[in-house]
């Protein structure tokens, strides 16, 4: 009798951990397939980022709007060696640090895109001293 209930339950068994197997072999499989899903459309998002990045480093081959920042960066560091325009300069960049916060976020976007500093939200944090 012993010998009876022992193969059913044996079976029983047997069935189970083979579905547990397949059920942990399949969650497996899924996982992976999600990570070389990710890793593909990382690859896309990166292949994308780097075709915009150079598509707009030859739309500025001719353009002038990053000498003419770089002239306007230059301007009050040259007018300080000038006699009389220091008081210029420094009520300029007084006046300038009134403006609203999201004027001034503005400009520093603006010049750091100019000349493709990435991380602007990083340098504004610097330059406004919130470190």
């Amino acid at each position: 009798m012993l010998q009876a209930l022992i193969g059913p339950v044996a079976n029983l068994a047997s069935t189970w951990f083979q579905n547990k197997l397949e059920k942990t072999k399949a969650d497996g499989e899924a996982k992976v397939a999600e990570a070389k899903a990710r890793a593909s459309v990382a690859e896309k998002v990166a292949a994308g980022k780097v075709k915009w990045e150079g598509k707009m480093a030859d739309a500025t081959v001719d353009s002038w709007k990053d000498e003419f920042a770089l002239v306007v960066l230059l301007l009050p560091a040259i007018l300080v060696f000038i006699p009389g325009m220091r008081e210029y300069v420094k009520e300029g960049f007084e006046v300038l640090a009134t403006l609203p916060d999201w004027y001034q976020y503005l400009l520093y976007i603006a010049i750091s895109a100019s000349f493709g500093i990435k991380g602007v939200g990083q340098a504004a944090k610097m330059i406004r001293g919130k470190k």
